[in-house]
């Protein structure tokens, strides 16, 4: 009976169900046997009182598609995740081994595998099992250069081939790199792969310098056709891609991908029917402010070596594609931070990681029933396992009237703090507050509407207040919004965009490929769109192929042209106040619903 139960428990998810928490930063450690037990390897943080810490090596494991799990200590010589040799049965993983690394970023021997614990000599080594995943494990060490790899190795279908992909400091430069073995895993090669071009000058609308990336953290798919794909993490405002015809011996010139990104983890996995499953941050970090400015800011960040704050960390999305990637579809967020109105951020879960409290890390695992299960954050408070339906990428259209809150939305502004390098709070750690916020309806409902004002508080960052909602990627589409221009508001801004970006981001308007602004007079440019006070529907309607948004109130309508600066579909409501100064009045929102389809289709 219960297994009856958990299999229709499983196969009713659709949207993004959290099942559970991997305890780790996400990248590696999560893993399917043949049996169907997926394991997910990881460490326990016991924090005292005194400040001291403890850590204990785990294994949890799920027999029921992940939606339960069980969780055993292991004191064993073991190395953590591998993965099956479908040519000789055997088990193994590459791990990179650089000594003094471990003592300089102060971690615990106990954190690291215990099958590395005892290894004595830098260099990448592979540990291999015949006898399944628990071990033994032999290890080797096949190479003596310090390649970081934070991928488990790959099988290729078209070639007797492991491959890994890595990264490499080469002088000052990080280098993709490629790891393969033609002898199932017993001796490797290393090629390096050209960077992506460094930012090397400060241009608007930055006036600090960006944490320089240009080629880590690369993941590759094999494709149906044949081809391997790389997405490599750069701080150049997109991932950026590499192909290779031949099984990874050569690659095409780094390019850039369809997707937005700004020093986040890329992830690209090709599933069982063939289709490609893309997971990533489309999102848009606060433009860099000059850390010259900011008390206590250390000399890395101002050259740009580390990043004095990631502000585009708070939503993880993912999108799907049929035709070995040349178009896309969802751009939808699976996940958001569950952090991310905190007044205590910076220090929320303890001191423990406590620089990185994100969504942005992720690894992905096929299941059944045209699901996946993803394992995704950093820090303990922010990380989940989850499950969702494909099919969810595929919905064409959303609504929402705020009956579950504010978990579908962000609407987050920034206190100003402390800027400390890495291994101090302000590395990815301002603190924040809700903005935009639920206020009771003003037709006397039983429900909330979202209001939007403006409350100036010289700590933050920008006192605009802001609301950001993803649907469904589209080109045609419409949206309308059920609201209420309260008398005395200084208006709002209405824009559309193709990824998120932070609710009070000053530049909203700029990065968004429509854009439309309701003065406190009620018109929209020059023409009269609602009456002070007044509640009504404002519809909009927009196409790519016309580079067009038509919009339709009350009192009239008209149109406002593309601005050119988007790359892909529209996915993005934001709406944010444009008001310079106090707006305790505001504008509210009581729902809000997307359709896709061709201009002049009902929403």
């Amino acid at each position: 009976m219960r297994e009856a139960v958990r299999k229709s428990t499983f196969e009713k998810i659709r949207e993004p169900q959290i099942v559970g928490n991997p305890g780790t930063p996400a990248h590696i450690d999560l893993v399917k046997l043949d049996s169907g037990e997926i394991r997910h390897y990881g460490i326990h943080i016991f924090e005292h009182e005194n400040g001291s810490k403890e850590f204990e090596f785990v294994m949890k494991q799920s027999f029921d598609y992940g939606l339960s799990w069980e969780e055993t200590p292991i004191h064993t010589d073991h190395p953590g995740p591998s993965v099956k040799s479908p040519w000789s049965g055997d088990f193994l993983v590459l791990r990179t081994v650089v000594l003094p690394t471990y003592k300089a970023l102060s971690i615990s021997p106990s954190r690291i595998y215990p099958a590395v614990q005892n290894i004595t000599e830098n260099g990448i080594w592979c540990f291999r099992s015949a006898n399944g995943p628990d071990g033994p494990f032999e290890k080797t060490r096949i190479r003596e250069d310090l390649p970081h790899i934070q991928r488990l190795p790959l099988p290729l279908k078209q070639k007797k081939r492991w491959i890994v992909p890595g990264e490499e400091w080469i002088g000052k430069i990080q280098h993709p790199v490629v790891l393969f073995s033609d002898d199932d895993g017993f001796s490797w090669k290393k090629l390096v792969l050209p960077p992506v071009p460094r930012m090397e000058k400060i241009e608007w609308p930055h006036k600090g310098m960006r944490w320089s990336q240009c080629g880590c953290e690369p993941v590759i798919a094999e494709l149906p056709d044949g081809r391997l794909q790389m997405l490599v993490r750069t701080s150049a405002d997109f991932h950026y891609q590499s192909f290779s015809d031949d099984c990874g011996e050569t690659w095409s010139a780094m390019e850039r991908s369809p997707f937005y990104s700004v020093a986040t983890m890329p992830n690209l996995v090709t599933l069982s029917d063939g289709r490609l499953l893309a997971v990533w941050n489309n999102t848009t970090p606060l433009a860099e402010f000059d850390q010259r400015t900011f008390p206590d800011c250390t000399d890395d960040l101002v050259k740009g070596i580390w990043e004095d704050v990631f502000t585009n960390r708070d939503a993880l999305h993912a999108a799907i594609s049929e035709d070995c990637g040349r178009t896309w579809i969802g751009f939808r967020e699976i996940a958001l931070n569950p952090l991310r109105n905190a007044v205590d951020f910076r220090t929320a879960g303890g001191y423990y990681a406590l620089h990185d409290k994100s969504v942005h890390q992720n690894q992905v695992l096929e299941l059944p029933d045209n699901k996946v299960l993803v394992s995704y954050g950093q820090h303990p408070v922010c990380q989940a396992l989850m499950i969702f339906d494909l099919d969810f990428l595929y919905a064409d259209g959303r609504r929402e009237d705020f009956r579950s809150g504010l978990e579908a939305w962000s609407v987050h502004q920034y206190f100003k703090g402390h800027i400390g390098g890495f291994r101090w709070a302000g590395h990815c750690a301002w603190n924040r507050r809700a903005g935009a916020r639920l206020m009771p309806s003003p037709d006397n409902s039983p429900r909330e509407s979202l209001l939007i004002g403006c409350h100036p508080d010289p700590d933050l960052y920008s006192s605009r207040e802001g609301a950001v909602w993803n649907f469904p990627a589209a080109a045609d589409g419409e949206i309308s919004l059920d609201m209420t221009l309260r008398s005395g508001t200084k208006g709002l801004q209405a824009a559309l965009c193709d990824r998120w970006i932070n609710p009070s981001d000053p530049l909203a308007g700029y990065y968004a490929g429509f854009v439309l602004r309701i003065d406190g007079d009620g018109r929209i440019g020059e023409t009269p769109a609602f009456a002070p006070g007044q509640t009504g529907t404002l519809h909009l309607t927009f196409s790519l192929a016309e580079k067009k948004l038509v919009w339709k109130a009350p009192l009239g309508s008209a149109s406002v042209p593309l601005t050119g600066k988007i790359t892909g579909q529209l996915s993005y409501l934001h709406l944010q106040s444009p008001a310079e100064e106090a707006d305790y009045a505001g504008v509210m929102i009581d729902s809000v619903e997307m359709r896709k389809g061709k201009p002049g289709t009902p929403c």
